[in-house]
């Protein structure tokens, strides 16, 4: 028997729902302040009341960065995941150093070119892909402030040249 396409059983649609991308946390002032050249996805090692944390969409990376240590580990420090309100004494430190889960080859690349001048590795967004805590990591090279401010006026240049173009389609067509 075929089915029809386009509709989805609730089974489906919460299969669909579950493997869908569910934000926690981004990281904007990151994109201000560098320019991301590559970026990369990688797993975390977390205790239970981290994830249930983190479930409850509460966590910062504003303050976080990537660390690959002499064992071609690579940690992360500094994001914030606030302590388990329902936790009890088996609570978590909210900003000790998690375990990033990537691929030897690509542990290797990434500290090579952080050995490069003016390059570091940051956190650009936290999310759940299949129940599983990834975060999205972004090789990245320092702004100056000048190149922030130009990054500004091209995004400030962009906006006005789009709504005049969207002025003269109404235009067009009314």
């Amino acid at each position: 028997m075929a089915k029809k396409q386009g509709k989805l059983s609730a089974a489906e649609k919460a299969k669909v729902d579950a493997d869908a991308k569910h934000m926690i946390a981004r990281n904007k002032k990151a994109r201000h302040d560098y320019n991301i050249l590559d970026t990369y996805e990688a797993g975390l090692s977390l205790t239970g009341t981290e994830v249930k944390a983190l479930r409850m969409g509460r966590a910062s990376l504003i303050d976080g960065w990537v660390e690959i240590d002499r064992d071609n580990e690579a940690w992360i420090h500094g994001i914030n995941i606030p302590v388990y309100a329902m936790g009890t004494w088996t609570n978590h430190a909210p900003t000790r150093k998690r375990k990033l889960l990537l691929h030897k080859d690509e542990i290797v690349r990434l500290g090579s070119k952080v050995q490069a001048k003016g390059h570091t590795i940051v956190p650009l967004e936290l999310y759940f892909v299949k129940g599983r805590a990834k975060v999205e990591i972004g090789l990245a090279q320092g702004k100056q402030e000048w190149d922030k401010r130009e990054t500004l006026r091209r995004r400030e240049a962009d906006r006005e040249a789009e709504r005049a173009m969207s002025a003269a389609r109404k235009r067009a067509r009314g």
